[in-house]
């Protein structure tokens, strides 16, 4: 695409005919037309950007929802949804929750499950660490470890989500037990 820089006078259709503008910028008529007629209601030629399906939620129901997300981390998209359509009337898809959370910059995420880790828990295992940092390989050999593993007679649901922002995975309030 080719753009010109062009300067136009209010005598410019005195001068030279307007259909000959065209041919010099190597453009088409209508859209010098269109331009011109741009330039004279409100003194500017700049794009307005209006392309696209307008917005179902304002900045503030945005906001509310990602507020929404962060105090109950593990609602659901079609709970936020409900819940935004109780609080203003607004009623979104979920589809849309994930595509305003997510502009935001929450994204529903598998929690990571394990031990959450104390103050004390993370000094005792540096101590530890510390005094058998200097082991050699025969007094390794007579140390067993053993895995934990986790096991559950009820269903097990692995499918649960969180709304959490990149980064924060291993935050205190992104673990579960």
């Amino acid at each position: 695409m080719i753009f010109y820089v062009v300067e136009l006078s209010d005598d410019w259709n005195v001068d030279v005919p307007s259909w000959k503008y065209p041919r010099n910028l190597e453009s088409n008529q209508s859209v010098i037309s269109r331009l011109w007629q741009r330039f004279q209601d409100d003194g500017n030629v700049s794009r307005c950007y209006s392309t696209g399906r307008p917005r179902v939620t304002t900045p503030n129901e945005d906001r509310y929802l990602a507020v929404t997300a962060k105090r109950n981390r593990r609602s659901r998209a079609s709970d936020l949804s409900r819940q935004l359509s109780s609080a203003t009337g607004t009623t979104v898809s979920r589809q849309t929750v994930y595509r305003r959370l997510g502009h935001i910059g929450l994204y529903a995420r598998r929690p990571v499950r394990c031990v959450p880790l104390t103050a004390t828990h993370c000094r005792l295992r540096l101590a530890w660490s510390r005094e058998h940092a200097l082991w050699t390989p025969q007094q390794w050999s007579c140390v067993m470890f053993s895995d934990e593993s986790r096991f559950s007679l009820q269903s097990d649901s692995r499918r649960t989500f969180i709304w959490r922002a990149p980064g924060t995975r291993y935050h205190q309030e992104n673990i579960i037990e």
